[in-house]
């Protein structure tokens, strides 16, 4: 995609989801659905959920996950959760809106009588939701199947934080918060993590997928550049090769002055 806007693409693959060794808290979730223990699940991520039909696939039956989801209200962070469960018959009750932070989620749930709540999380927990679904007077119970992880080969990550570091890019494009944190801890591990940080703030654009994103950036004390109205990767790739050369001149003029 980017190299048919007229880029010339560096790819760093920076995380990889590893299922958990443990299969325990994925079985015996089915079971607490089956008694009844929740009245609502939130799922997080597509990847999650395959991770958690194939484990439960190697002890029971999966059509007996699929007959424990449908006692419950399900909500779906955006489309792609959708598309799994419609693998498995299971009814999406509602689907999170754009941009499909969970300050949606939160905002979807209070307008809902459930309150006992189960969240397939995704590659990290995420503490703010919970605590926010809590002072709805939820109970927030979650469920880790996977995690994400720096990849088995870190040598493109190297290169890119070096590369970054000596200036020989133009923009960086981030669709998910962890692609920076692994990206600095890398810098770190190379001794170049504040080359790399002054390189997003003053000589490259940034682009972000959306408000998680560009809150992570922030976090750090870097500015996303370029937001897209719609967090997809299509309207990501397409604002920043209309808007990059004009934000990348600006900048090198300011780092002149």
């Amino acid at each position: 995609m980017i190299r048919r806007f007229g880029g010339e693409a560096f790819v760093a693959p920076s995380v990889q989801e590893r299922a958990l060794e443990d299969h325990g808290d994925a079985v015996r979730f089915v079971e607490r659905l089956e008694s009844g223990e929740f009245d609502l699940l939130i799922c997080m991520t597509g990847a999650g959920l395959v991770f958690w039909r194939d484990v439960v696939a190697t002890h029971m039956p999966v059509e007996r996950l699929a007959a424990a989801l449908r006692r419950v209200t399900v909500v779906s962070r955006g489309p792609k959760p959708v598309a799994v469960l419609r693998t498995l018959d299971v009814p999406v009750h509602l689907v999170v809106p754009e941009p499909n932070t969970w300050k949606e989620i939160v905002e979807a749930v209070a307008a809902r009588p459930e309150r006992r709540i189960a969240v397939q999380e995704y590659g990290r927990p995420n503490l703010e939701m919970n605590a926010a679904l809590e002072r709805l007077g939820a109970q927030v119970t979650p469920l880790a199947i996977y995690r994400w992880e720096l990849p088995a080969d870190r040598e493109p990550l190297c290169e890119a934080a070096r590369r970054l570091a000596a200036g020989k890019f133009d923009v960086v494009i981030f669709t998910s918060s962890i692609q920076l944190d692994h990206l600095l801890e890398i810098a770190g591990g190379l001794g170049i993590e504040a080359q790399t940080r002054q390189a997003l703030r003053e000589d490259v654009v940034v682009a972000s997928v959306g408000p998680v994103m560009s809150a992570t950036l922030e976090s750090y004390g870097i500015a996303a550049d370029i937001v897209p109205n719609h967090p997809k990767m299509g309207s990501l790739v397409k604002a920043a090769a209309e808007l990059a050369a004009a934000m990348l001149s600006a900048k090198h003029a300011v780092k002149k002055r």
